[in-house]
């Protein structure tokens, strides 16, 4: 890792509009095509991909310089070792409900004093030649997103968001639609209202806000609110759209 360069959680820190796309199929083809455009980020997904560590391994490969954070399937220590030491950039830990979940995020995530994330060799040490400037620059570099996707995080999100080594809370529209009675229904009034929630609390803080939207119009809006986080599409929409507005065509022709 060069770290001259501002590292993705410091261009988070700094507000820049960052934006990413969604990884859900393990293939590196994909993450090389995809990384070689304008993107920020990649957003790998492994809590709904079906996929391990290895295979997450073999994608952060393919992605080259694009910098990629990894959802991990939920608050497990293993899975943020594996996928840190495998030279994420940072993890998207999902279904953050309580308060305790988000300390313990940070502290499976942070090397000693910040946290006790367990000290071993792996891709992002440079399989040992770069242990020792990885193990100083690695607190300031990784990248620690929690989502909000629940009616439950809605009550402590300040206190989430007041944590000093969370730097992004990213938004899952959908989820926490479901969570809130209104399925599907991201406009629904009390979904629209959680969501300014998050926002208005991240701003608040100092943190940075994220969300998700399958189309650029979907998220468009939120760009204008605030939110600077953006993930947009995933492979397997951009595969289809494509393939369907091309065979569209050419059976009206």
């Amino acid at each position: 890792m060069n770290y001259s360069l501002p590292s993705l959680r410091a261009r988070l820190r700094d507000n820049e509009i960052l934006i990413g796309t969604l990884i859900s199929l393990p293939s590196t083809d994909i993450v090389e095509c995809l990384s070689s455009l304008s993107v920020d980020w990649l957003f790998i997904d492994a809590e709904h991909g079906v996929f391990g560590p290895e295979t997450v391994c073999d994608l952060l490969r393919a992605a080259h310089e694009c910098p990629c954070l990894v959802r991990i399937p939920s608050v497990d220590e293993a899975w943020i070792k594996k996928v840190l030491d495998a030279g994420a950039a940072g993890i998207i830990v999902p279904q953050i409900n309580h308060l305790q979940q988000a300390h313990d995020v940070v502290k499976f995530a942070k090397y000693a004093p910040q946290g006790n994330r367990g000290v071993g060799l792996g891709r992002a040490h440079g399989y040992g030649k770069d242990f020792s400037s990885y193990l100083v620059n690695a607190n300031d570099h990784t990248v620690i997103v929690l989502q909000a996707e629940t009616e439950s995080i809605l009550e402590c999100i300040d206190d989430v968001t007041a944590i000093p080594e969370v730097d992004a809370i990213l938004i899952g529209p959908y989820d926490l639609s479901a969570s809130l009675g209104h399925i599907g229904d991201l406009q629904h009034p009390s979904v629209q209202l959680a969501i300014k929630t998050v926002l208005h609390s991240c701003q608040n803080n100092a943190k940075a806000a994220g969300i998700f939207g399958v189309c650029a119009d979907d998220i468009c809006t939120y760009k204008q609110m605030g939110f600077s986080l953006l993930t947009v599409g995933v492979d397997t929409v951009f595969l289809q759209s494509a393939a369907t507005a091309e065979l569209e065509k050419l059976l009206q022709a």
